[in-house]
């Protein structure tokens, strides 16, 4: 039986996404056995990151500086935002290096069952962006699930009034995947492909 520390770490470990508590003990253990070449850099490197990464007060993604690099680079299009649920889709639109406008992370979507009302997510700073009258286009780059067209419809709503253009990604995306999981080419055809909402 492990430790009291040990299992700890276990219980921890189990609260990230795709593991249960068996795959976070054979990690726990590969860390202990692989102490001085996984567990100890490890250790080093999630506390320079528990120290030095800040949230975007722009957009909303992760770094070392706020605004982020993307947000304050001269060659993106400030006229062109992509609403992204959370940071792991704007890392996914990142990779197929496709899009050279701006991004603004949700912090999640709308969701009865869950609880989330608009009032939760990052809208508010939103409308204050598009406020300032750069913006062209919102690509709604949103969850092909039914939550996620719902969040798409009431940012359609709630910004139908602006003189902007409002997309969606194409339904190249499968209904209910999410774009961290989808690879580069579909991602890519699903941006090349967007239509009005």
């Amino acid at each position: 039986m492990a430790g009291q520390d040990i299992e700890t770490l276990i219980k921890q470990m189990a609260k990230l996404p795709s593991l249960g508590s068996r795959s976070a003990r054979r990690i726990v253990l590969q860390l202990l056995d692989k102490r001085d070449e996984q567990l100890l850099p490890l250790i080093d490197s999630l506390s320079r990151v528990a120290q030095n990464i800040k949230t975007c007060e722009i957009c909303g993604n992760f770094d070392t500086i706020s605004p982020c690099p993307i947000c304050s680079s001269p060659t993106r299009d400030n006229g062109v935002i992509c609403v992204v649920r959370d940071v792991a889709d704007l890392w996914a639109m990142e990779r197929v290096s496709q899009f050279h406008g701006k991004y603004h992370v949700l912090g999640g979507i709308l969701s009865a069952m869950d609880g989330v009302v608009p009032e939760d997510l990052n809208i508010d700073s939103l409308e204050a962006r598009i406020a300032l009258g750069d913006v062209r286009e919102l690509i709604l780059a949103l969850p092909a699930t039914i939550d996620g067209q719902i969040t798409a419809h009431y940012l359609k709503s709630r910004f139908k009034n602006e003189n902007l253009s409002i997309t969606t990604l194409a339904q190249g995306i499968p209904m209910g995947a999410e774009l961290d999981y989808m690879d580069e080419g579909t991602i890519q055809l699903a941006l090349n492909s967007r239509k009005s909402v």
